[in-house]
């Protein structure tokens, strides 16, 4: 067997872990590998080989690292509409307790809402900014 089928073979299964375990980190890798494999193509000493594999993986793995660390944040599934649709939901808040807590009737359910705005709350219409558990973390909302 040649070094470059070697080469084909370990960058294949890079592919096959990072399938299984969802770390894009093993994709730059197996990019260096087959980095290596091209480099067997080219008739390079296995030395230039397994230095352009690291080479060119590291480079990768670098780069991914920079672009993954740039860019913003995810919000917490917590807050995100697109993953609890009760993220926006209006309720009515008649009276607060002094920790800044009421109980609330929601969907046919009672639940602890939380004040997330700074001072004491008034009673009124609040929105549903996150969940925590069975806590409706809310804000005042202001007429339209």
């Amino acid at each position: 067997m040649s070094l470059s089928v070697i080469w084909w073979v370990l960058a294949g299964v890079l592919v096959a872990v990072e399938l299984t375990v969802g770390t894009f980190y093993l994709l730059m890798l197996a990019l260096g590998v087959a980095a290596g494999a091209l480099a067997a193509h080219a008739g390079l000493a296995p030395q230039l080989q397994i230095a352009t594999a690291a080479l060119v993986g590291g480079v990768a793995v670098f780069a991914c690292y920079l672009v993954r660390r740039r860019g913003p944040d995810a919000p917490s599934a917590r807050a995100d509409r697109s993953v609890n649709l009760d993220i926006g939901g209006k309720l009515q808040i008649d009276a607060w307790r002094p920790d800044k807590t009421a109980q609330v009737r929601y969907r046919g359910a009672t639940w602890t809402a939380v004040c997330k705005d700074s001072g004491v709350p008034a009673p009124g219409r609040y929105r549903i900014v996150e969940l925590s558990g069975s806590r409706l973390l809310v804000v005042s909302d202001a007429p339209d």
